[in-house]
């Protein structure tokens, strides 16, 4: 069996992602018939049918689904290898947070890092949580910044911030048995939290979703309902009055921040976790690094 070329792999991903073998052309601004063969170069040299049609566009066979995922794996090792023996201060940073840590814990020792090592190129992603630990076991991404990580995923958990989850209204008059509850949107720790949280007080309050870490801040703010939430995200709103922190039995809860990476963190990765726990560098923004 011949070897698939990393470019036909990404050529394949692209066509897994967009369902559609003129949309993958688009995106890798090659032709159509490009992407067919480069598709069934792989089908060839596997013996397997990857895609089949689907409606006017494709489908991935049960084959083609586990394939995508070992590709997702392997291209993006490929790319962490060429990163690992780069220099770590001239290197490529990709770090995915959670909104609540994108807005209010990870900003400032980021730019700190930045202004001590300019030449780093860094980007920053923000997703859910199952999200940001599924593209860290496939090694498209170097660190994230979030809840604990599942208990089956191969990562590595290397410094932890403290932090509680408290509930806030803008009167700590309200009742919580009663009283909308703001929820997060699917895949948000947070939202897994507080309805388990619900589920311990055995009460089933109204609800409503919302899309956005700071739509749920600002629904809290004008009265909408109550929400659980990362003491980080809303102490300005704390100290200013605008929301207030209401006494809900079994809260606080303990949600400390998590800074996890896979078993082969990049040099520019343990870089940027040194900073990270330097209190001189980064000071109460400082995570603590994670015991053995």
């Amino acid at each position: 069996m011949g070897r698939v070329s990393a470019g036909r792999m990404e050529t394949f991903l692209a066509v897994a992602r967009l369902g559609s073998i003129r949309a993958a052309a688009a995106r890798l601004h090659v032709t159509e018939a490009a992407v067919s063969a480069a598709v069934g170069h792989i089908e060839k040299q596997l013996g397997v049918k990857l895609i089949a049609r689907s409606g006017r566009g494709i489908a991935l066979t049960e084959a083609g689904r586990v394939y995508a995922e070992y590709c997702r794996g392997i291209l993006g090792m490929m790319k962490e290898a060429h990163a690992a023996v780069r220099q770590a201060e001239v290197g490529r940073l990709r770090i995915g947070v959670v909104a609540t840590a994108g807005e209010s814990v990870v900003l400032r020792p980021l730019a700190s890092f930045r202004r001590r090592y300019p030449a780093v190129e860094l980007s920053l992603s923000i997703h859910p949580r199952d999200v940001l630990f599924l593209e860290l076991q496939h090694h498209e991404t170097d660190l994230v910044i979030a809840g604990r990580p599942p208990h089956t995923a191969n990562l590595v958990i290397q410094a932890r911030r403290p932090s509680t989850l408290v509930v806030v209204g803008d009167s700590p008059d309200v009742d919580p048995t009663t009283t909308t509850w703001l929820l997060r949107g699917t895949g948000s720790g947070t939202r897994e939290a507080t309805l388990a949280l619900l589920d311990r007080l055995q009460i089933d309050p109204p609800t409503l979703t919302l899309g956005s870490h700071g739509a749920v801040i600002a629904a809290a703010r004008e009265g909408l309902g109550v929400t659980l939430i990362h003491n980080d995200a809303v102490g300005e709103h704390i100290e200013s009055g605008a929301l207030t922190v209401i006494d809900v039995a079994g809260t606080p809860l303990d949600r400390p921040w998590h800074a996890v990476t896979t078993p082969t963190p990049t040099p520019v990765t343990r870089l940027f976790l040194a900073h990270l726990i330097d209190p001189a560098e980064t000071g109460t923004a400082a995570f603590h690094a994670a015991g053995p």
